[in-house]
């Protein structure tokens, strides 16, 4: 691998640092005092700078007026725009718009592209995906229960959802639902979209997260179906193709979750740094004198780079040869990723003190908020396994190499 950023690139990234630092920086703690969804004239400030800087959707392709990076560029860029919470919401790259805008680019039908894809291009709407059950192990979407049968020319939708991010205001949801319950367990799922304002689909609550509910599209929300009727043409993809659109959607959404939670351990890393050098202990001590927060900024130091150098293989490998090349690469990437940021954080909130645990900086938001990357997009321990059981494979009696 080359590790030198062409031109073009680092003039891009260039730029974004230059508008995180202009424009989304000095607005953060007043967005995350308010809320997001109270704020949504300093967010449409920020979109107008994005799109001005050049830097509005940059996962999507030129043909649909985004900046046609690859994976890798956009790896690079992310972790930019993770520096703060706003950042990616700025661009409107945010999940789960970004994932939708890249199914729908692929799937939507023209009708679909007009009704819902280029207001969403546009940020003029925003959207949700509804996979995750109450009722059913996350970890195994093969047990969903929510269903859409088929009655005629409609779909009609029963069953629950919930931490369905950015409910909250979504103009639609995706909604996985099985659509045929007696076929293989990976063919029994379809991808359809749903109207928001559609009789019996209820946002039944956003669902607290260490005593926060949220609102618009900083929240998850729990959804519940009943006799909710859609047209036939609401699917998205063929019929029982859902796994597979799943998968599609979660495959780049893994580089983009992780470079972005490299971005939060960069700014958690940089404040952990300051707050060492300037809180005083006696006179003339400095937290940063003491050999214990002088290990944790040396050993969180390593493990970003460590973290960044995994994630940016694993893009060029997806760049370079596709997913199924980058198997192994992307569960790897997902669990450890996850666990150096929660390390990162939790450093960066003990170096400082009781101040860490307040919302006068950002830790606490990224504490909150970030947690669940261990979680969710499939928790560390599924992960873990998937690439054990193919790493123990090519080891097997009579499997060469």
């Amino acid at each position: 691998m080359d590790f030198a950023i062409p031109p073009a690139t680092a003039a891009l990234l260039d730029r974004a640092r230059a508008f995180m630092r202009t424009h989304v920086l000095p607005v953060e703690p007043t967005v995350l005092a308010r809320g997001v969804a109270d704020c949504d004239d300093i967010v449409a400030g920020l979109r107008a700078a994005a799109r001005a800087e050049g830097l509005w959707l940059p996962q999507m392709a030129k043909e649909e007026g985004g900046l046609g990076l690859s994976l890798l560029d956009h790896g690079l860029l992310s972790e930019v725009l993770g520096g703060s919470p706003l950042g990616h919401l700025a661009c409107n790259c945010q999940a789960p718009d970004a994932g939708n805008m890249e199914i729908l680019h692929r799937y939507a039908s023209p009708a679909q592209r007009e009704r819902w894809l280029e207001p969403l291009l546009r940020g003029d709407i925003r959207s949700c995906f509804a996979m995750t059950e109450p009722d059913t192990a996350g970890s195994n979407p093969t047990l969903l229960r929510c269903a859409a049968r088929l009655d005629g020319d409609d779909y009609v939708l029963d069953g629950r959802k919930w931490f369905t991010t950015g409910a909250d205001g979504a103009a639609f949801a995706v909604v996985m639902a099985v659509t045929d319950p007696a076929a293989e367990a990976h063919r029994r799922a379809s991808m359809l979209i749903v109207p928001t304002d559609t009789p019996g689909f209820r946002r039944v609550r956003n669902v607290p997260i260490f005593g926060h509910a949220g609102a618009g599209w900083d929240s998850h929300a729990e959804l519940e179906f009943t006799a909710c009727r859609v047209p036939r043409d609401s699917l998205l993809g063929p019929a029982h193709g859902g796994f597979v659109i799943a998968q599609e959607r979660l495959g780049p959404g893994r580089i983009h979750h992780c470079m972005r939670w490299l971005g939060i351990c960069e700014r958690a890393l940089g404040l952990m740094a300051a707050r060492a050098v300037a809180r005083e202990l006696a006179p003339g001590e400095h937290l940063g004198d003491k050999q214990i927060v002088q290990a944790w900024l040396a050993e969180c130091r390593a493990r970003i780079d460590a973290a960044r150098l995994l994630v940016l293989r694993t893009a060029w490998l997806i760049d370079q040869h596709g997913f199924a090349a980058a198997r192994d690469d992307i569960s790897l990437i997902k669990f450890h990723v996850a666990e150096v940021l929660s390390e990162v954080l939790d450093r960066a909130i003990q170096v400082h003190g009781a101040l860490g645990l307040t919302d006068d900086t950002v830790l606490a938001f990224f504490y909150t908020r970030e947690r669940g990357a261990r979680i969710y997009d499939g928790p560390d321990e599924v992960h873990k396994v998937a690439a054990a059981r193919r790493i123990l494979a090519r080891h097997r009696p009579g499997r060469a190499g």
